[in-house]
């Protein structure tokens, strides 16, 4: 029986659905093989969460003490979404311990949840993002360069943080300004982004007996603007898997999520989410720690593909203990 900690929390504003996450990831480990312990870190400090009691856990060792047993661990599930998981801060403390984890690399994670830097990353491979524009807070907002660089519609977003938190679709140079200081709340840099008009779409991927899978796709389709907080959180939404896309279309965008995976040295499971303009698939998004909740894009995919989520907790696991 191998002791699995099941990270959780963070410092972001995704605290609450890393929560969501965690516990349906417990709730489906296989409980023949694994023994699973919700971890939880806030500010440093991690607790294991046993019966709503916290446990401190002690960091030099990444253990904790039990009906007077001390409980070692053999790997990390990360069901922490954002900081410092999904940017890759966490994980060089587990490196140092030798404790496998789940997930990519710190160098990989540190790339993929840097919106802008992940997208010239891209673009230089030659895979299709929408142009951009790199605004940081201590700049003066200069309008008609971000107009001429990207137009306007635009999406403006933090260029570090996920959930869809501070993203605002703006029409108007009017807006750009509130925009703007809507995603400063929850990042110092902002990426302001060309509108890409089109069906949007998401593709799980990860490695199944050493080769790339990639999970039915995912037609996303919001009530409101864009897929928002609301559309993903709180029903606002329509989600269709797998999407109604024609064969040629699927294989396409199927081939391009591999090769992405394959040429950012992805890790783990991983949705990538893209617009398709006029047939052609643009790269919004790298979720390195994808949504594991119950309600969460993945489940769903996995369920369209007949995977069972302890089969595929299985197959993440599998991996790194054996």
């Amino acid at each position: 029986m191998k002791n699995i900690a099941i990270l959780t929390g963070g410092d972001s504003a995704e605290h609450d659905i890393s929560i969501l996450s965690a516990k349906n990831v417990l709730k489906n480990l296989n409980i023949k093989l694994y023994k699973g312990y919700i971890i939880h870190l806030k500010n440093g400090v991690f607790n294991a969460l046993i019966e709503e009691k916290k446990i401190p856990v002690n960091i030099e060792n990444f253990t904790f003490t039990l009906n007077q047993k001390k409980i070692y661990f053999d790997a990390i599930f990360i069901a922490l979404h954002g900081p410092p998981a999904e940017n890759g801060m966490i994980q060089p403390y587990f490196d140092k311990l030798n404790i496998p984890y789940n997930s990519c690399s710190s160098e990989v994670s540190h790339l993929t949840f840097n919106k802008y830097q992940c997208n010239e990353k891209l673009i230089k491979y030659g895979f299709k993002c929408a142009k951009s524009f790199l605004y940081k807070s201590d700049k003066e907002i200069n309008i008609k360069l971000i107009h001429k660089k990207v137009g306007i519609p635009c999406f403006v977003k933090p260029n570090a943080s996920g959930s869809s938190y501070g993203i605002s679709k703006v029409d108007n140079k009017e807006n750009l300004y509130s925009a703007i200081e809507n995603g400063l709340k929850y990042d110092n840099k902002i990426i302001i982004e060309e509108f890409i008009n089109g069906i949007e779409i998401s593709v799980g991927v990860f490695e199944k007996l050493d080769k790339i899978h990639t999970l039915p796709i995912t037609e996303i389709i919001s009530e409101n603007d864009f897929f928002d907080f609301e559309a993903k959180y709180r029903g606002k939404s329509k989600e269709i898997t797998p999407a109604n896309l024609n064969h040629r279309l699927t294989e396409e965008i199927q081939k391009i999520s591999k090769k992405i995976y394959k040429k950012m040295k992805l890790k783990g499971i991983c949705r990538i989410d893209f617009i398709i303009q006029n047939k052609i698939p643009f790269i919004i998004e790298i979720n390195t720690i994808p949504g594991l909740s119950e309600e969460s894009i993945i489940p769903k995919q996995l369920k369209a593909d007949n995977i069972e989520l302890s089969q595929f907790f299985d197959l993440c696991l599998n991996k790194i203990v054996n």
